[in-house]
This record gives C-alpha cells, structure tokens and sequence, in this order.
C-alpha cells in the first residue's frame, strides 16, 4: 500500500461537498465546509484538512451538527454583533461571523463579532484571511472544551483554543495555544509517526511520542500558552455568558461536548490614515527580519505563512497527498453515501 495518495484540488473539494450534501448539508454549508478543509491541505496542515470529513459526517448523523441551522446576527449594537451559529457545522457559522465582521467595519472602522454554539470550523485562518481580502486587519479566535493541560496540571484543564491574525496583504499567523494542534495526532496516527517529544501526555500526566497513548496536549511556552487558552475562553465562551472549560470540568460528562464559541475581528487600517503606506510598510518589515543574520541550520527566513503560501500553489498545482489510511476511512464514508472518488494522479 502507498504511503499516500495524490488528488486534485478541485476534485477533491467537490467529492467533499459531495459527501456533506449527502451527509444532510445544505449545499451552500456542504461547499463552504469542503472549501475550509481543502484550503488547509492545500496550505499544507491536513490536521484541519479533509482528515475531518469522516468525524463532521458523525457528527450530523449523530445530531451533534444541526443540518437545519441558519447562523445569524441576533444582536446587534454599533461595532458589536452576536452570531447564534445554532448548533451548526463550524464555517456555516463562521462565515457568517466573518461576514458580518466585514459589514460592520466598514461602517465603524472596526467589529467585535462574537459567534456562539457551532462546531469545529477548520483551520481558522481561513476566516482572517477572508476578512484581510477585504482590505482590513483582522483577529480570530476560537474556544472549545478542555484538552490541554494548563501550566501545572497533570490532565486537560483548557482547550487548544487556535488564534489567527492576518493583514490585508501581509502576513497570515494561524497557530494553537498548544504545542501542537489534537489534529495532528490523528495525522501521526494515520501515517504511523511518533510525536515530537514535548506535546503530549498519557493519560497519567507523563511525557510521550507515541500518538495512540497521547492524551492531553502540552501548552506551548508554558504558563504563556496556558494563560493565552484562558484569556480566549475568557473573551468568548464567559463574555457570551456560555462558558465551556469550568462546566466540564465540574462535570465529566460535557468533556466530549463538540460545541465551540468564537470571536472575529476586524479593523479598517485606513481610518488610521495607513492604507496608502501600509503594503510597502509590510514590505520594508518582511525585508528587513530577512535580511538579518540567520541562526545555524536556517535557510531561510520566513514570515508567518509564507512557508503555507508555497505550499498551497505548489499543491494547486501537483495535488494533495492524502495519507493512505486517511482515505480509505473517507472514500468508506462516501461509498455509504453513494459518493463515487475522484481519481488519483499519476506521480
């Protein structure tokens, strides 16, 4: 069996439509959630890629994702929105965030857009790069049930909560508070790959690389990473009045509760007179950090998501390696639903 196998982009997005159509998505929910996750594999992060296809397919049989779910602003009040996702499947309710947070920065200069009860949304990214196309400066962030430890706890304590920030033609920063994203486990676990040392613990609170014993993901940076996961929760879940991370762990039984809670925002850049200077400002910064002296064993020095930048047209172009064992789990999950698969491209 190969190690992976190699699909196009627009091919690989319509047969994950597909499923998702089948699944019981609407079609414009179905299009928007397979063009997240191709647009992360083909960025070169498959812990947010079609990998999740399967897991968001159970997710509506089991009613955990309502199929019938229209996200929408239900507050509103100058910069400010709130977005009832209404137990939707992640982007359905981000975009519409998003959207939202667009809309009202243009009006205000800037949007404070909180969205409330959806699902997984992919890799955040995409939602502060859709509002820096926009032309304006834009923040994500997401919260979630606990899977991370915080500094000093032997288990999962807060979550993983993923930040984005993104300029209007600069650079795109899509990270977790975590040393490393839950996602990439189930990627180790697909291709048989240890994890790097430092990520993970078993589940009694002891250092592993092995992806079937990982349990709890380690902060990055330590007490800074834990501290940035409670902020989010803080400025999410508790600001709406919906905390997730003490409700589960006051009562085990929400710990596998899939519902998220998020914030999207967004600054029009020319209200502060920057607009006219703002590309050749990112420009001078990119040359400048590049131009320093590189450390031993660097190449290169590169800016936040240029090395996902490169990745992305090279994979437009060749296709997307999906791990083996990945798409044997995906293409079962379409066969059930009558999907047939798109070839594979000869290497």
């Amino acid at each position: 069996m190969t190690a992976s196998v190699l699909i196009k982009a627009e091919p690989l997005r319509a047969f994950a439509a597909d499923i998702f159509r089948k699944a019981g998505l609407a079609d414009d929910q179905a299009e928007i959630t397979a063009e997240v996750l191709v647009w992360a594999d083909l960025r070169g992060h498959p812990s947010h890629g079609v990998i999740r296809i399967p897991l968001y397919c159970g997710w509506v049989e089991s009613g955990l994702i309502n199929v019938e779910a229209m996200p929408k602003a239900v507050m509103v009040k100058g910069a400010v929105v709130k977005v009832d996702g209404e137990s939707a499947i992640g982007p359905a309710a981000m975009i519409a965030a998003a959207d939202a947070g667009i809309v009202r920065a243009r009006e205000h200069a800037a949007a404070w857009v909180l969205v409330q009860n959806h699902s997984h949304a992919g890799a955040i990214g995409y939602y502060a790069q859709r509002v820096a196309a926009q032309g304006f400066a834009a923040v994500v962030m997401s919260a979630l049930r606990p899977m991370m430890a915080y500094h000093g706890t032997r288990g999962a304590a807060v979550s993983t909560n993923p930040i984005a920030i993104a300029m209007p033609g600069g650079p795109l920063l899509d990270m977790s508070t975590a040393a490393s994203s839950r996602g990439k486990l189930g990627v180790a676990k697909a291709t048989g790959r240890p994890l790097p040392p430092g990520i993970a613990l078993d589940r009694d609170g002891r250092p592993t690389t092995d992806p079937h014993a990982a349990v709890t993901l380690t902060p990055m940076a330590g007490p800074k990473g834990a501290g940035l996961s409670l902020m989010i929760e803080c400025l999410t879940s508790v600001a709406l009045g919906r905390p997730l991370i003490a409700p589960a762990l006051d009562h085990p039984a929400l710990r596998d509760d899939v519902r998220q809670n998020s914030l999207v925002m967004a600054m029009d850049v020319s209200a502060i007179g920057a607009s006219d200077v703002l590309a050749g400002n990112l420009a001078a910064l990119t040359r400048a950090i590049k131009a320093q002296p590189r450390a031993d064993g660097f190449d290169e020095i590169r800016m936040p998501g240029e090395r996902g930048d490169r990745e992305y047209e090279r994979r437009s172009r060749d296709g997307i390696p999906v791990p083996a064992k990945t798409w044997q789990q995906i293409t079962a999950v379409a066969t059930r639903f009558g999907v047939a698969a798109p070839d594979e491209v000869n290497r």
